[in-house]
């Protein structure tokens, strides 16, 4: 490939505190219009803002997560721009002084892992929305988000494909959920991203012109933006064009791409310290109790799984890319260690697929781990196979008899023939049946081997333990 992918990614992480970061009005999802919004909000002449403790020690808990450093003093800065939902004429933010500085995470692509470094983390407010759609000829203006907290997390531009970018986003997604800074529901707006994308030609330091698509609500629009974004501009510059610096909207109905406005600079904004805020002054004691408050990390956990368990870093990896994912796990392997690696398979597999299909969370899981390992246990001693564990499964998904795994396999009547002497008699029978594929397989075909394994399994209709007829028959063969 001619052309370098260069991406960097800034995520707006909406803060869980009860009110705004400068007023006390409610942040709470899914109100009438206008009804949040207090005099503060909406900036009505004389009122001065009050920051948020909470913000504050959400942004910390962030800070110290990633390793990063936590300034002190942080200085909020105004960012002016004129735009309806904005009412005081500028934004709250913080610039040069910000309260997160620096600052890493590991991603996993498959089996191998790569670090992407953070530049800073910064508190700022939340401008109103536009609503277009409900009216004719003109816009309405919701105020309710205005002052809303948001911690905006801007990455070095150390991502090369949409497959880092998307890894690295859920990465992060799963941390501030996980210490419980922000409940990362993307469907509401409380996690969203800003991709910077450019090319450049391969093997070159010089960063090409970037375009920042603004407000991906989806790791899928994440990944396809930036894909159709990086095929947009290569084309152009193969076609002898320059890429215009601009901040792009995804249309997820087609797929693409397309201008929203010419991209500025920071200058553009004029930034300058708000007089209204003092420096924000953290005092060490605070953010050592933070630090002893933090849960064991994500990347502490997968660096447990991989010692403690033997699990692969794949396997670490998406075993904690939820607490509540690495919660069950955990509570499952604690009851069978030995058998760690089985009750991640079943985690990943059907476990996974089932509640992907109901979109649902682990943590409303119908199965658990309790009763998983009570499956994984009979799989394990025998008693039935891996193929009747999935029908055993199914029942106790769906609540029959009273999720009893010995009930169903019962009921079922799914318990393995495991039985030595049963099984050498089916076997007997088989031989004597098989005479041709007997002597095919003494002529060197393999395949008529498994031809007689299948004539076993079909005549205990898939009951006989796979292994035992497997290793009676190789007896009886040789």
């Amino acid at each position: 490939m001619q052309w370098e992918i260069v991406i960097g990614l800034e995520i707006h992480a909406q803060l869980s505190t009860q009110s705004k970061i400068f007023s006390g009005a409610s942040i709470a999802y899914g109100a009438m219009p206008n009804t949040q919004a207090c005099v503060v909000d909406l900036a009505l002449p004389g009122v001065l803002p009050v920051l948020n403790r909470g913000a504050v020690e959400r942004a910390i808990k962030f800070g110290l997560a990633i390793g990063a450093t936590i300034n002190s003093p942080s200085i909020f800065a105004r960012k002016n721009y004129f735009y309806p939902d904005l009412p005081k004429g500028y934004q709250i933010s913080q610039y040069e002084l910000p309260i997160v500085e620096g600052g890493e995470v590991s991603i996993q692509i498959g089996e191998s892992e790569k670090t992407i470094r953070l530049t800073r983390a910064h508190l700022e407010e939340d401008a109103g929305k536009s609503l277009h759609e409900d009216f004719h000829g003109m816009s309405g203006i919701d105020l309710n988000r205005a002052g809303t907290p948001l911690l905006e997390i801007v990455s070095e531009p150390d991502m090369r494909s949409s497959t880092e970018a998307v890894a690295y986003a859920k990465i992060l997604h799963a941390l501030v959920r996980w210490i419980g800074i922000c409940d990362g529901n993307m469907q509401e707006g409380s996690f969203r991203c800003d991709a910077n994308v450019s090319v450049r030609p391969r093997g070159s330091d010089k960063l090409g012109t970037r375009c920042e698509i603004k407000n991906l609500n989806s790791f899928r629009f994440l990944e396809k933006a930036i894909d159709f974004e990086v095929e947009r501009q290569i084309e152009l510059l193969e076609d002898g064009g320059m890429v215009r610096q601009e901040t792009r909207l995804f249309d997820a109905n087609k797929g693409e791409t397309r201008t929203m406005r010419t991209k500025e600079d920071a200058n553009d904004y004029r930034y300058f310290p708000d007089p209204d805020l003092l420096p924000v002054e953290i005092e060490s004691d605070w953010i050592e109790q933070l630090r002893e408050s933090l849960p064991e990390l994500p990347h502490a956990r997968r660096e447990r799984y991989i010692s403690n368990y033997g699990l692969s870093a794949y396997d670490a990896s998406v075993l904690t890319s939820s607490r509540e994912m690495a919660d069950y796990f955990e509570a499952a392997a604690e009851q069978v260690p030995e058998q760690a690696k089985l009750c991640a398979n079943w985690i990943m597999g059907e476990i996974s697929a089932r509640l992907k299909k109901e979109d649902m969370d682990i943590i409303d899981c119908p199965v658990g781990s309790t009763i998983l390992v009570t499956l994984i246990k009979r799989v394990h001693d025998g008693t039935i196979s891996g193929k009747a564990a999935k029908t055993v499964f199914e029942s106790l998904w769906l609540g029959e008899l009273k999720q009893d795994v010995d009930a169903i396999i019962e009921s079922k009547g799914l318990k393995q023939i495991s039985d030595d002497s049963a099984i050498e008699k089916l076997v007997d029978e088989v031989l004597v049946a098989n005479a041709q594929q007997v002597a095919d397989y003494r002529n060197g075909k393999e395949k008529a081997f498994n031809a007689l394994v299948g004539q076993v399994m079909k005549a205990t209709k898939g009951k006989a333990n796979p292994a035992q007829v497997n290793a009676m028959l190789k007896k009886k063969l040789s």
